[in-house]
């Protein structure tokens, strides 16, 4: 698979997994399980793809291919 995550939106997605898992922290009883969604962003952050995007066509990954 070709990586399709460019650097804002691999910023966004460490942010946006960050702030869930932190979520774990401050929340209690089982909602405190939700801030586990983090852990999907963070993922496709490190792996710099996305299977959504890949299914819909998007790209915003602007490094050249060789």
């Amino acid at each position: 698979m070709n990586k399709n995550i460019g650097s804002l939106d691999r910023l966004v997605r460490i942010v946006l997994g960050l702030g869930l898992l932190s979520l774990t922290l401050f929340l209690d009883g089982s909602m405190r399980w939700v801030g586990l969604i983090g852990v999907v962003p963070l993922l496709t952050a490190t792996v710099r793809i996305c299977p959504l995007y890949s299914l819909v066509g998007l790209n915003t990954d602007r490094t050249p291919r060789q």
